[in-house]
């Protein structure tokens, strides 16, 4: 058991012997070697109560301090006429309950939430400064300005970068584009940026996906006569004075930010690409190009929604469940040949797909080169252009994959050597490109369930980002430390910065000192939705589960719950040898993705050696666990069966 990410599969079997589980194993984001079987067999069934009983009732299943597992699971026990809702909407009790717990419960809500669609986004005027930013666009449209587009070199920036650059050609605007280099540049606009592009005869800039902290560089701009427009969806800066916050004001010539305090629009959680939607739109209505045209970006503000995980509540919710459709069908040569290089043309798409296949291969051209290889894939005029782009963004992703995993593996070993007191995790790789901090820090969070900041050796000092878990704000946090910061940015979840080498230290203590997080913070939360027997799950049940999606955060898949599990075994089979066979009784394919050393780990801490011993041996005894888990069909040959995934077990 070398693999710190081995999975492990299950053989779950009534004592009344109704039902059985077969557990099917495959593989996690990380490299998985071999698979594990474990067989579990049901003792009994006790009622799905609150958490509070249930643990008093059952101290072994639900202790109050674990010190490998720390989540606590929480059954969500909204109340509704479920019955009736179901009945209105044509849909299942269990589908009403769900959408309950996700805030999903008048009528308005319910309607929009199962059959929104383009007739249901906002209108974009209502967006502050949205006139205004019109109105100039046309104006250095029609006087022949030359615009540069200064975008970002993420999954949103390129999408971004790629819908404003064709919108304003379509209006006849004189546009280039410019994307920073994440080395060189960093995030966002900067002087150095803006002088390139007077130099090449700019005299107008419009920023996609950043420019709201750009303060400073905005200002240089207008000092040197250009017009700027800025559209973002980033929190805009602040200073906290006397305990109250002060907006940090920009000379833009105009701000299109849902999230600006003075803004009227309905939804604040549109991306980037989602705000130069919106832009494109109003500006299509303005040059009176008909709405038909407008409607192909839908396709990749849904995609860089899903890559930039943003919460796929209302307007986002619309925005993806059409920009999937559209993805599928999809009419522009370097998505085609992106799909086709995943294996993925043809096939129904899901959030899964563009978060941990596509969308990782666009952003490691960002990481690794630059992100203009990204936008040569997006902008490809014929198939070979097309292909030759893919195949070179399937590359850098192969080794960003490799970089990754080699420093995931340093910062863990940091971690457990020097920082199991630290509420916030400040991890220092100096050799680690800067390009994948993000993704180990994220990696990280997961482990930890801390937030997580990795900082990397530039050129200049230090730079990294930050990954957050859900009590803690992040930008607010780096904001009660920025006196040892040089730059800095972000939202609740995701920051960036940089700062001198020497404030390292200072800085790991500062923010730990002042995050304010408290141990409950850190208790990572399991919100179950139901109790579900096995027997319920079935393809009917599974499919009336699809009206729900897409999933993602914001619109978590629905978690089910099974308690009172005895395992009887634990077995490591080599390649392949992934599915037990039960000739006794109904089988189900199920699967987990987990790591293998934590779960021995976690059944020698709470049962002790020779139990696990036991276990591993196939004769495991009083070893009562319960699990979390949703249902799902797995097709193989055209045979569809149901089957569950084990997400969490306690």
């Amino acid at each position: 058991m070398q693999n710190n990410s081995l999975p492990i599969s299950f053989d779950l079997r009534s004592v009344r012997r109704k039902y059985g589980l077969t557990v099917l194993c495959l593989h996690d984001k990380m490299q998985i070697s071999k698979p594990t079987l474990i067989k579990i067999e049901k003792t009994g069934q006790i009622p799905f109560d609150s958490y509070a009983n249930y643990a008093k009732r059952c101290p072994t299943l639900f202790p109050e301090k674990e010190k490998i597992m720390r989540k606590r699971w929480i059954e969500l026990r909204k109340g509704g006429d479920f019955d009736a809702i179901a009945q209105q909407y044509h849909i299942s009790p269990a589908v009403a309950r769900i959408m309950r717990n996700r805030g999903i419960y008048k009528t308005g809500q319910i309607n929009k939430y199962l059959n929104g669609g383009y007739k249901d986004l906002y209108d974009p005027w209502m967006m502050q400064d949205m006139k205004k930013a019109v109105d100039i666009t046309k104006d250095l449209i029609r006087k022949g300005v030359k615009i540069r587009i200064i975008g970002d070199y993420d999954i949103d920036g390129v999408c971004s970068t790629y819908m404003l650059n064709r919108g304003l050609k379509r209006c006849g605007a004189d546009v280039d584009f410019a994307i920073p280099n994440r080395i060189e540049d960093g995030y966002g606009i900067n002087i150095n940026l803006i002088n390139a592009a007077y130099e090449a005869g700019a005299r107008a800039i419009i920023t996609c996906d950043n420019g709201i902290a750009a303060i400073d560089a905005v200002a240089h701009a207008k000092e040197k006569g250009m017009t700027v427009i800025v559209t973002d969806h980033h929190d805009i800066p602040y200073e906290e004075i006397d305990g109250k916050r002060q907006y940090k004001q920009s000379v833009a010539d105009a701000i299109i930010n849902p999230k600006q305090v003075e803004c009227g629009y309905p939804y604040k959680g549109l991306c980037g690409a989602g705000v130069v939607y919106k832009f494109i739109q109003a500006l299509y209505q303005s040059c009176g190009i008909p709405e038909s045209e407008v409607k192909p970006f839908i396709e990749f503000a849904g995609f860089a929604t899903i890559g930039d995980v943003m919460d796929l509540t209302d307007e986002n919710r619309i925005l993806v469940k059409i920009g999937l459709d559209m993805l599928a069908h999809t009419q522009n040569y370097g998505m085609r040949a992106l799909l086709r290089a995943n294996n993925l043309e043809y096939k129904k798409l899901s959030t899964y797909h563009v978060g941990f296949v596509l969308g990782p291969c666009i952003n490691a051209s960002g990481r690794l080169d630059t992100a203009q290889h990204a936008m040569r894939l997006l902008l490809a005029s014929t198939e070979e252009e097309a292909e030759a782009s893919a195949s070179l963004l399937m590359k850098f992703n192969n080794e960003r994959k490799a970089m990754t995993q080699e420093n995931v593996e340093k910062a863990i070993a940091i971690v457990e050597k020097e920082m199991s007191d630290d509420k916030v995790l400040v991890v220092y790789l100096p050799e680690c490109h800067e390009s994948i901090a993000g993704i180990v820090a994220g990696r990280i969070r997961e482990k930890y369930y801390r937030p997580v900041f990795v900082l990397t050796k530039g050129a200049e000092g230090l730079k990294g980002s930050g990954r957050s878990i859900e009590t803690w704000h992040m930008y607010e946090g780096l904001n009660r430390v920025k006196h040892l910061l040089s730059k800095f940015g972000g939202h609740k979840m995701a920051a960036g910065l940089s700062m001198p080498e020497e404030n390292l230290e200072q800085f790991r203590k500062e923010i730990n000192e002042k995050s304010g997080i408290t141990p409950e913070d850190l208790n990572e939360k399991i919100a179950i939705d139901m109790q579900l027997p096995f027997e319920c799950v079935n393809e009917k049940f599974i499919e009336e589960l699809a009206v729900l999606e897409p999933f993602g955060k914001g619109n978590a898949r629905p978690v089910f719950a099974e308690r009172q599990v005895q395992v009887e075994s634990a077995r490591i089979l080599g390649k392949n040898k992934n599915v037990l066979k039960d000739l006794h009784g109904t089988r189900m394919d199920a699967m987990y993705f987990g790591d293998v050393n934590t779960f021995v780990e976690y059944v020698r801490e709470k049962f002790g050696d020779i139990a696990c011993e036991c276990l591993l041996r196939g004769h495991g005894h009083g070893i009562v666990m319960a699990f979390t888990y949703y249902p799902d069909i797995n097709e193989y040959q055209g045979v569809r069966t149901p089957q569950i995934v084990i997400q969490n077990y306690k």
